[in-house]
């Protein structure tokens, strides 16, 4: 009985190493889109606090992030999926 459970484990575990391998470039794409958020957002925060500007960097630093966030998002799906993206012709 102990060993139908282990390779049932290790079945589980072979599933989803299998779906993180698949959905990695997604994974990658979404920690960039989040650190560049983050990372922007706080030297907007650090700028406002050092020059006394109110939410006005951290406004820009925020949206800075977003785009360069997205722009990667959008690099790494063109090249996952080049096919999606061709001209219909």
């Amino acid at each position: 009985m102990p060993d139908e459970r282990v390779s049932t484990e290790h079945d589980a575990i072979e599933s989803m190493q299998g779906n993180l391998n698949r959905g990695a470039s997604a994974i990658v794409a979404s920690y960039g889109l989040i650190g560049a958020i983050m990372l922007l957002g706080g030297a907007g925060f650090v700028a406002d606090r050092y020059l006394g500007t109110g939410p006005w960097c951290l406004f820009a630093g925020l949206i800075a992030g977003l785009g360069i966030g997205f722009y990667q998002l959008a690099v790494t799906v063109r090249r996952d999926r080049p096919d999606y993206f061709a001209a219909k012709q």
